[in-house]
C-alpha cells in the first residue's frame, strides 16, 4: 500500500496509469466495464417511478423510511442520495448532512442530534453519514476515545431497535470502493473547478490510513448488523450500478401501491450483498 502512494501526488495533474487502469477492478470488483449509459438511465428512470409511488403511499399512510450512507471518502455517497431523490418532492424527503457537534452538542447523549432527524408520517430522512461517524472517521483520526466508540457500539444496536419498532424502516448502506478507485476519484476532484469542494485537508490525511479504516468498518459491520436493522453492502467502484442497486434494495424490500417487481428488476447479486458475506471476501481490505 505505502507502494501505491508513492506513486500518486495528488497535486500532479497526471494520475499515474497503473492507478487508473485499476481503478475499476481495484478491491475485486466484479466488473472490467462500468455500466452503459443508455441501460442505466432506462432503468434509473424506471426505478424512479416506483419511487414516486412509493412517496405517494408513504403520504396516504403515514409511513417513515431512514436511509444511512455510510463509506469511505468518495465511496458515491452524495450521489446515490442525489439520484434517490431527484424527482421527489423535498418537503417529504430531507437529506441529512450534518457538520461536526458543537460544543453543546458535545455535551449531550451522543445520539441525541440525530434524533431531531427523524421523519414523521409520510417523510423519509437521507442521511449523508449518520451516527456511525463515530465508529469511522472519529475514532481514526482520535476524535472519540476507545471508551467512547466502545460505548457507541453497544448502544448503537439498541437506539435502532427503537427506532425499529415504532414503525420506521431503516435501512443502513455501506458503499464500498477499491483502493486505485479512491486514489482516481480524489484526483478527479482536485483538478476539476467544479469538484474540488468536495475535497478537504481531512481526506488527504485520511490517504495513509486506508488499513485503519478497514478495521474500524470490518469491527462496525461485526458488532452492529442486527436481524432489526442489517447492513446492506454496496460495491460501488460503478456508481451507475451501485446506484441501482440502493434504489432497487428500498424498493424491493416496502410494499406499496402500484409495485412492479419486474420494473424494478433483480438486483445483482455481485453488487448487493450482506455484512457477513461482505466480509468473508478474499480481497476485502
Amino acid at each position: 500500500m505505502t507502494g501505491l502512494l508513492d506513486q500518486f501526488d495528488i497535486d500532479d495533474p497526471h494520475l499515474p496509469k497503473a492507478i487508473k487502469d485499476q481503478a475499476l477492478t481495484s478491491g475485486d470488483y466484479p466488473y472490467k466495464d462500468k455500466l452503459g449509459k443508455h441501460e442505466y438511465e432506462e432503468h434509473m428512470h424506471r426505478l424512479q417511478v416506483h419511487l414516486v409511488r412509493l412517496q405517494a403511499h408513504m403520504a396516504k399512510h403515514g409511513d417513515r423510511i431512514v436511509i444511512l450512507f455510510e463509506g469511505r471518502d468518495a465511496a458515491g455517497k452524495g450521489g446515490a442520495i442525489k439520484a434517490y431523490v431527484q424527482n421527489l418532492n423535498p418537503r417529504y424527503n430531507t437529506v441529512v448532512a450534518l457538520p461536526k457537534p458543537n460544543d453543546r452538542e458535545r455535551t449531550q447523549w451522543y445520539f441525541q442530534r440525530y434524533v431531531d432527524w427523524l421523519p414523521a408520517a409520510g417523510e423519509a430522512a437521507l442521511f449523508d453519514r449518520s451516527w456511525y461517524n463515530r465508529a469511522g472517521v472519529e475514532r481514526v483520526m482520535g476524535f472519540a476515545t476507545p471508551e467512547e466508540v466502545a460505548l457507541f457500539l453497544e448502544e448503537a444496536p439498541e437506539f435502532e431497535k427503537r427506532i425499529v419498532k415504532d414503525g420506521i424502516h431503516l435501512f443502513k448502506f455501506w458503499l464500498s470502493i477499491g483502493r486505485e478507485m479512491q486514489l482516481k476519484r480524489f484526483h478527479d476532484r482536485r483538478h476539476d473547478p467544479l469538484k474540488t469542494w468536495k475535497l478537504s485537508p481531512m481526506d488527504i490525511e485520511a490517504l495513509g490510513k486506508w488499513h485503519q479504516y478497514s478495521d474500524a468498518r470490518n469491527e462496525m459491520l461485526r458488532r452492529t448488523d442486527t436481524l432489526h436493522a442489517p447492513w446492506t453492502v454496496i460495491r460501488a467502484n460503478d456508481k451507475r450500478r451501485a446506484r441501482l442497486a440502493v434504489i432497487q434494495t428500498v424498493l424491493e424490500r416496502l410494499d406499496y401501491d402500484g409495485k412492479d417487481v419486474n420494473d424494478i428488476g433483480a438486483i445483482d447479486p455481485r453488487i448487493r450483498m450482506n455484512a457477513s458475506d461482505f466480509l468473508e471476501l478474499k480481497e476485502v481490505e
